[in-house]
């Protein structure tokens, strides 16, 4: 199965999403369509030493090499009991090509994030690497953080302050930013650097909505300039973005997506519904150039 063509959801903000549902040990769990390569099957791995023992070695793909991670392993379930229904999961995630290890693939659901909902006690433990829950009508289907899972491998991947290094600390402390972020690792590492760079006056929320609701009881006065993810329950940062840039209240208020998902189809959505910057994940250094040039800092 390949996930070449991206054209889904051609209507930009429509707060919906497609999953890919499958399965590890006795869990069921989705990853959005977009974060997808390929669907493959196991091919052979060749071990490297002193890897993380999540990692069960590399594999060449079409002339790239390309870790694979035991996705039970990483979550803490138990291994596959039947291996040949298994598959290899391609997933491009912060501008990294991982292959996530499934014990079996199901089938596709287009939903919206509305019906999405925020993990709780129910999340089968799996709260700190879970971001949303999908109640279906004869399963729980659970969306991991798998930035998370991919950052706890490979730190490297992920934020650093040390992008920005170089980068002049001036007259950022007085501008105002609402941050729209669902996953807590990428809240505190964005908190953190931000911070350091000079910004200091930050606002986060964890999904759309709860940004969209803080506006609304807000004054835009009071918020200089607005950072989201696309991935979110209950409102992604596309519809957010578009209710923003349709709203006479706040349609001047500066837009800046900061996603892993920042690839062709989704860039041109991020156009349509009327950002003012897409920036990819991780490249916080870039970030906050924009952010300069936008509040013209």
């Amino acid at each position: 199965m390949r996930e070449d063509n991206k054209g889904i959801l051609l209507e930009s903000g429509t707060n919906e999403l497609e999953v890919i549902v499958f399965q590890v040990g006795n869990g069921t769990f989705g990853i959005n369509v977009m974060k997808v390569r390929e669907i493959i099957q196991p091919l052979d791995v060749t071990i490297m030493p002193h890897s993380h023992p999540n990692v069960e070695g590399v594999i060449r793909l079409r002339d790239e090499i390309i870790p694979v991670i035991n996705l039970a392993k990483a979550i803490g379930f138990e291994e596959s009991e039947h291996p040949n229904n298994d598959k290899l999961v391609v997933s491009e995630l912060n501008q990294v090509k991982v292959a996530f290890h499934v014990h079996s693939v199901s089938r596709i659901h287009r939903i919206s994030w509305e019906q999405i909902e925020k993990p709780n006690k129910l999340s089968q433990g799996l709260q700190d690497l879970t971001i949303g829950v999908i109640k279906m009508e004869e399963q729980m289907i659970l969306l991991l953080d798998y930035e998370k899972v991919v950052y706890d491998i490979m730190p490297e991947s992920g934020l650093s302050s040390r992008k920005l290094d170089g980068i002049e600390k001036k007259g950022r402390a007085q501008k105002k930013l609402l941050i729209a972020e669902d996953s807590p690792i990428l809240r505190k590492l964005l908190e953190d650097i931000l911070k350091e760079s000079g910004y200091s006056q930050l606002m986060f929320t964890e999904d759309g909505r709860e940004a969209w609701e803080y506006l609304q009881e807000q004054s835009q006065r009071n918020i200089d300039l607005l950072i989201t993810d696309i991935e979110m329950p209950l409102m992604d940062g596309h519809h957010l973005t578009k209710k923003i840039k349709e709203s006479s209240d706040f349609k001047a208020l500066p837009v800046v997506i900061f996603s892993s998902l920042i690839t062709g189809d989704l860039f041109h959505k991020g156009e349509r519904v009327g950002a003012d910057s897409q920036i990819s994940k991780p490249e916080i250094d870039k970030l906050v150039q924009k952010l300069d040039q936008l509040l013209e800092v």
